[in-house]
This record gives structure tokens, sequence and C-alpha cells, in this order.
């Protein structure tokens, strides 16, 4: 269903790349005292209006926008440094959940994937989940093994971009059906990071870099398959 499709992007913008991490920060804080509290859930229910663009869906979106504020407020309130990880988890699932029920129970949903436009919504989402909402999913997920920092100097937010240019090139190489790339792409990172790795001695940071690799390239591969499998493309 492409109402599905464009509900999910709405919320992918929404909460992770027109958040700052700032924002996070001062509704940790502050909780429903802040402003960043009702500026996220605004914007949520902006875009699903843009999105949408049909008025006969306000009503849908106030509901989206209102289950949004519930589930993040029982999240600010209820999650401590121990189970922010997990709340972090619970959030997004329940999230989910709500926009799938909106989504099935609305009338005037879609099941043709085959439309043009259909299609460029179904990338599109594919291309903004695999940027910076994959980085903050992988983060989430390998945060209890995270080592210590080591003093080796490296760009700013550098393994954060690589970890988003290896999943759009993954994705790129599964719809393009160019399967062997994907070899050739993790054979390269694999020398690149050997010299560094070797050069450290430390096996907890290998390991935590490989669970981190896996886990990026997995995420790429699903959603290249499911994109793959809902635009009828040929494997």
């Amino acid at each position: 269903m492409i109402l599905f499709v464009k509900l999910i992007l709405a919320y992918l913008l929404s909460d992770f790349l027109l958040q700052p991490a700032s924002w996070v920060r001062d509704k940790e804080s502050k909780k429903y005292k802040s402003i960043y509290f009702y500026s996220n859930a605004i914007v949520y229910f902006a875009l699903i209006l843009i999105l949408i663009c049909d008025i006969n869906f306000i009503w849908m979106a106030a509901l989206l926008m209102l289950s949004h504020g519930i589930i993040d407020l029982l999240q600010l309130n209820f999650q401590t440094t121990r189970t922010k990880r997990n709340w972090f988890s619970v959030k997004h699932i329940f999230n989910l959940l709500v926009i799938i029920t909106i989504a099935l129970s609305y009338n005037n949903t879609t099941l043709d994937f085959s439309a043009i436009g259909n299609q460029f919504w179904i990338v599109v989402t594919s291309f903004i989940f695999l940027t910076k909402p994959s980085s903050i999913i992988i983060k989430n997920i390998i945060s209890i093994w995270t080592p210590e920092k080591n003093k080796t100097k490296s760009l700013q937010n550098a393994g954060n971009y690589i970890g988003i240019l290896e999943r759009l090139f993954v994705f790129c190489f599964i719809v393009t059906g160019h399967f062997e790339a994907i070899g050739f792409l993790l054979a390269a990172k694999s020398i690149f990071r050997f010299g560094d790795l070797k050069e450290a001695k430390d096996r907890m940071l290998t390991e935590y870099v490989l669970i981190g690799t896996l886990i990026s390239f997995g995420i790429a591969m699903v959603i290249g398959f499911l994109v793959q499998i809902s635009l009828g493309f040929s494997f």
C-alpha cells in the first residue's frame, strides 16, 4: 500500500533526518516541557499532510500525531540509562504498529505497486531509511558492545558516512542485479580496515567493527530484496 510507504517516509523524515540530536537531548531533559517535543509532533503532522495530499486524511494525520506524542512521552518518562536501548526499540515498534493500523483502516489505500509514481515513493523511502535512520538503529543495536574510544585520529563522523554510503551501494547493486559487486565492496572495505585493526591489536574493536558491518550490509540487502519484490523486478 502506497499510503503505508508515504506514512513510513513521513515518520523517517520527522524522527530521524529532521530531528537534530540537540532536540532529542532537550526532550530527554525537559520531557513534555520541551518545545521540541511539540515541534517534532507538528513536523510529523505537516509531513503526513504534504505527502498524502488529501484533506480527508487530516483526522488520521492528527491521530498519528497524537499517538506519536503519547508514545514519545512514555519513552521519555520511563526510560533510564540502562533501559534507553530497549525503549528505543519499543517506541519505534509501537509507532510502526500504529502506522500499519491507520494504513489498513483507511479506505483510500491502493495495492498497485506498478505505477511509476508508486515506484518513486518506494525507492525514495528505502533510500531515506538506509541513511540516518539505519545508522541510528545500528548504533542502538551494537551500543552494548561499544569499546572504549581509542586515541587514533579520524575524520569527524567518517564511520557514519561510510556506513551510509555502503548501504546505498549495496541497495543499488541488489536492485540492479549486480550481486557480485556486493562481494567486491565487502572485500574492499575489509582490506582497508585490516591495517587499522591489525595495528590496534584490539580484538573487541575488531569484533565491534565486524558486527556493525554485517548488520549494515544485512539491512541494505533486506531492503534491496523487499524493493525488488515490491516493484516486481526479477532476480
